[in-house]
């Protein structure tokens, strides 16, 4: 399945990514964002915060955020 990765930190950029039907938000983060802690982002999917153990769904739209 494919969704939109944001990711402000740094230059920022937004691309496409295939992610494996299953995915949680957590696992997706520690796979695009190697070494940072998910814990010190506030990650929205589809502009909605949401828990470490979502779900990712084809077409969602990820952005992770540093408060």
């Amino acid at each position: 399945m494919r969704i939109l990765f944001i990711n402000n930190d740094g230059g920022g950029f937004a691309d496409y990514v295939e992610v494996v039907q299953g995915t949680t938000v957590d696992k997706f983060f520690c796979q695009q964002l190697p070494g940072r802690e998910s814990a010190d982002y506030l990650i929205r999917v589809n502009r909605q915060p949401v828990p470490k153990d979502y779900v990712l769904q084809d077409g969602d739209v990820v952005v992770p955020v540093r408060p």
